[in-house]
């Protein structure tokens, strides 16, 4: 009994399964060999792509930045040099942005927002721009002075 189960314990260790890679890189090999025969009457098509003129310059649309401070007041101005910046309600500022948007519709509105700001005076001003049919608005946070 003793040397049926050793002989059961050696077929068991015999029977390991190899995956035989033989064929696989003869396979290999022969796709390598027409590849390399066959690069050479691979004619490269070329293209012509079009010529470019010059473009028109793009005048910039001066954004109505909407001012919020940490403590909720808001302010607003033009985005312009010298411009200054004026306290406003949001009433103000959505009247004012709905009377820029209708002069120039392709002004965008720029939300600047300090970033201790509460976030509720930011969707109210967002809400208004909204309601007043104001497309194009942009968020943007103020850097630390």
């Amino acid at each position: 009994m003793a040397s049926l189960q050793s002989s059961s314990r050696s077929r068991r260790r015999r029977s390991k399964a190899e995956i035989n890679v033989v064929p696989y890189i003869d396979v290999m090999l022969v796709l390598l060999v027409i590849f390399m025969v066959t690069a050479p009457f691979v004619n490269p098509s070329v293209v012509e792509l079009p010529s470019v003129g010059k473009a028109s310059p793009q005048q910039q649309a001066t954004p109505l930045e909407v001012i919020i401070k940490a403590d909720g007041r808001t302010y607003m101005r033009l985005r312009e040099p010298g411009v200054p910046e004026t306290a406003a309600d949001v009433e103000t500022i959505i009247a004012e942005a709905r009377r820029v948007q209708a002069a120039r519709p392709d002004t965008p509105v720029v939300i600047s927002g300090d970033k201790n700001v509460k976030y509720d005076t930011v969707i109210q001003v967002m809400g208004g721009l909204q309601r007043a049919d104001v497309k194009r608005v942009a968020l943007n946070v103020l850097p630390k002075p």
